[in-house]
This record gives structure tokens, C-alpha cells and sequence, in this order.
């Protein structure tokens, strides 16, 4: 699968890690994030990822900041992506399984590098319910 992953200063071990991991799994990633744990501005590593997921370079995307919650709101302002923030593994896979969640939005300063991982791993093996909530999802957009 290819995947598109973007962070700011708080989450380069984070992204690390998870590229790593996604790669050891044979997944194809794009990095967008920085690397450095200089203080930058997270949208500008946060668009590259929305906009591969929402042109359909990338099949998912995974975005960190601090709390995941300036990451998720700049990749949910284009309108096929349904970013997420999650804290914990069912939260992930309700997002995954009932919103159809295209990016996961994950919060550095409040989860461990081995949950991200087990977020991570939840985020990829479960797959979207469909049925009543693709109506529901067909309303989330303004346009």
C-alpha cells in the first residue's frame, strides 16, 4: 500500500518509528514531515499529505502533531479527506469501520511510540463497514 505520512517537531520519533515499521511491512511511504525537532508550523508538512490523499496518491495518510488536533483540522479542510484524531486503538478502528477515516491524526505529546505502532497496525487492518454509514458520510461534505 502506499502511504503518505507528515509531522511537525513534536512528532519526528513518532514518524520515524511508524515509517519504519510501515516499510518493514512492505508498505511504500512518502515522508512529508520534518526532521528535525526544530520548532516549524505543522501545516505546511500537514497539506502534502491531505493533498495525496485527496488527489489519490496515497491510499491513506498519517499526520502527527502535538496534540493531533491543528493537524487533523488543516487536512479536513479538503473536502475527500476524512481525517481522524485518535488516542487509542478503538477509537481508530470506529473511525476506520464507521467514517471511512483516510487519515489517522495522531496526538505526540499524549500517546506512547508503541500505541501510535498499535494504532497504526488497527488503522491499516480495518476496513469500512459501508452500509448505513456511507450515507452518512456522503453528508459530511459542504460542497
Amino acid at each position: 500500500m502506499k502511504l503518505s505520512i507528515g509531522n511537525d517537531h513534536a512528532g519526528v520519533d513518532y514518524k520515524n518509528s511508524i515509517v519504519d515499521h510501515l516499510r518493514a511491512l512492505g508498505h511504500e511511504v512518502t515522508n512529508h514531515g520534518t526532521d528535525t525537532e526544530n520548532s516549524v508550523d505543522y501545516p505546511d508538512f500537514i497539506h502534502p499529505v491531505a493533498r495525496d490523499v485527496a488527489e489519490e496518491s496515497a491510499s491513506l495518510g498519517i499526520i502527527i502533531c502535538g496534540s493531533g488536533n491543528g493537524a487533523a483540522m488543516t487536512a479536513n479542510k479538503y473536502p475527500a479527506v476524512r481525517a481522524a484524531l485518535c488516542w487509542n486503538k478503538e477509537i481508530v478502528a470506529l473511525a476506520r469501520q464507521h467514517n471511512n477515516a483516510n487519515i489517522l491524526s495522531l496526538p505526540a505529546r499524549f500517546i506512547s511510540i508503541p500505541q501510535a505502532l498499535t494504532m497504526v497496525d488497527t488503522y491499516l487492518n480495518t476496513a469500512f463497514e459501508g452500509g448505513r454509514h456511507q450515507g452518512r458520510i456522503d453528508k459530511i461534505p459542504c460542497v
